[in-house]
């Protein structure tokens, strides 16, 4: 008998290596449910809320190259919209399947749930089409030619799609596709121009370097990109959304490039090298410190997913994978020696002394692991953190562009379950852990073991430095008792501890590496104890306030 409508889009899913399912059920949903928990091949992994299930499904596929994510019409799908559209933002495939009401109560315009109460069906639908890439809604009819569609289109532009499935419509068999739609290759022509025209200009140039970008990890083209470094002999800086998506453990690597707020020594050697190879890397407000960057554009090659630009010229209709392959046969062999990179130095700080930034990042820095995950979340964290030199295979996430508050609690959850065998570490504020800190619990429900760190500077310490009125008690939260935290959200056995000095967190953390189970530790800082690039960041915004 030939397959239902979800039976064939489960199972496509499947052979692409999606074997998780992460959401939140609903009645709409209930066919797709069924389908997942019926299917011995693959796992639901219900999570506290659509948001999180979205931000959960995106750090899966940060590390599992594509992920799944499935809510029931209307309130569920737009709970999660936010999550969606950070995965568009930041070139993260997600298959957003959405159970919707069934034909016939479409097509009748009826009044029921989950809808605006007037008759329309596909409001959200149109909603969901600036942030995914492709969408469809699925029939009999053509499921098989649909689903062949949006899987080449979001693993080709390595961002969202939307698969809205009727509810009737889920159980019905498949109609046999007649044609599938042609893949996209790159234009001959234009290729061996841009390739040539490259060479050309690294090989004339004295000195160069090479920026790659966070795209070359969404599209899965590390290791490419690592070939062309050791064949080039060029060094590489990062910066912020791009950190460790090449092993900072290289030899090349230099170092982050972050404009005119931190790394005097590597702005000035990449802003002077002849040639800047941009490798699928952006010029986001903080990639570029506040724009301060000045790479020369008529010095830069920018390699993007579809195009490459060299100067002032364009070559289209190219595919970065097709580009970067014709580019490793033929880069010419340099020798260049940049800045080496420091990373945050020791630990400064007495063990009865309170936590200050001088101790906390470069100590987090020192536990860090050969393979270690490291999550963190956009603030206090990730600005401290971005500068601490990663060691060999170890990665860091954060959502640099996007910038969702309460997106590295569930995001590290959906990490750590695509990446059992590793060690996931998550760093985050309170004022971000409070919005999704339910997710904590499903860490343990699924026998993950991560160590959490829980920033509590008293507030929205990133908003305050932002903020023309730092103290105004728009930036205060709750205080909760972070530490409790855990037993409440039933991961039981975890070791916990809040700490207020430089040896108590010393002592934790020492504690937690050795615990064996997963570990959840408090931080306790002053409410104004910021990492040096917050502190430069508001220097800026205060002169900025000054210039108005």
């Amino acid at each position: 008998m030939s397959k239902t409508v979800i039976q064939h889009v489960l199972s496509r899913l499947h052979d692409i290596g999606i074997t998780d399912i992460l959401g939140v059920a609903g009645d709409y949903a209930f066919s797709i449910d069924d389908a997942v928990c019926a299917d011995k091949s693959l796992r639901w992994v219900g999570c506290c809320n659509e948001l999180n299930a979205a931000y959960a499904a995106d750090g899966y596929a940060r590390m599992h190259g594509m992920a799944a994510l499935c809510t029931t019409y209307g309130v569920g799908e737009l709970s999660a919209i936010n999550g969606v559209a950070g995965s568009y933002a930041e070139f993260v495939p997600i298959f957003h399947l959405v159970g919707m009401p069934a034909s016939g109560v479409q097509a009748a315009h009826r009044l029921v749930h989950h809808t605006l109460g007037n008759g329309e069906f596909d409001l959200f639908y149109k909603m969901a089409d600036t942030v995914v890439c492709a969408r469809a809604i699925l029939t009999p009819e053509n499921c098989i030619t649909e689903t062949e569609r949006l899987i080449e289109t979001a693993l080709r532009e390595r961002r969202p799609v939307y698969l809205g499935i009727p509810s009737d419509y889920a159980d019905m068999p498949v109609v046999q596709a007649t044609e599938m739609a042609p893949k996209i290759i790159s234009d001959a022509a234009n290729l061996e121009a841009a390739v040539k025209a490259t060479v050309a200009v690294l090989t004339a140039s004295k000195t160069a370097c090479i920026l790659p970008g966070v795209v070359i990890s969404r599209f899965g083209l590390n290791d490419l990109v690592g070939k062309i470094v050791d064949a080039s002999g060029l060094p590489f800086a990062t910066m912020v959304m791009d950190k460790s998506v090449l092993d900072e453990s290289h030899p090349g690597y230099i170092g982050m490039y972050d404009g005119r707020i931190m790394n005097d020594e590597v702005r000035s050697f990449v802003e002077g090298c002849d040639c800047v190879l941009c490798i699928g890397a952006m010029a986001t407000d903080f990639n570029t410190g506040a724009f301060t960057a000045r790479i020369d554009r008529s010095k830069s090659i920018h390699i993007a997913p579809d195009f490459v630009r060299i100067g002032a010229a364009i070559y289209d209709h190219l595919q970065m994978k097709d580009f970067l392959f014709a580019l490793l046969k033929r880069i010419p062999k340099k020798s260049i020696a940049g800045p080496k990179a420091e990373g945050l130095g020791k630990p400064v700080g007495k063990p009865g002394d309170k936590i200050t930034p001088e101790y906390l990042y470069p100590r987090w820095q020192e536990m860090l692991r050969p393979g270690d995950i490291l999550m963190t979340e956009t603030g206090s964290s990730s600005m401290g953190l971005a500068f601490a030199k990663m060691p060999k295979g170890a990665i860091f996430h954060n959502q640099a562009l996007w910038g969702s508050i309460g997106w590295a609690t569930p995001a590290a959850f959906g990490a750590a379950l695509s990446s059992p065998d590793r060690r996931v570490v998550l760093v985050t504020g309170e004022g971000s852990h409070q919005l999704t800190a339910q997710e904590i619990g499903q860490f343990h429900r699924f026998g993950l073991k991560p160590i959490v760190f829980v920033l509590n500077n008293d507030g929205y310490l990133i908003e305050r430095l932002l903020s023309k009125h730092p103290d105004y008690y728009y930036n205060d939260v709750a205080p909760w008792h972070y530490d409790k935290l855990p037993e409440a959200l039933g991961c039981d056995g975890w070791f916990t501890a809040r700490v207020t000095t430089c040896g108590e967190l010393d002592k934790a953390i020492k504690e937690a590496e050795s615990s064996g189970k997963g570990a959840y530790i408090e931080v306790v800082t002053d409410k104004y104890a910021a990492p040096l690039p917050m502190r430069k960041v508001h220097e800026a915004v205060a002169s900025l306030y000054a210039a108005e």
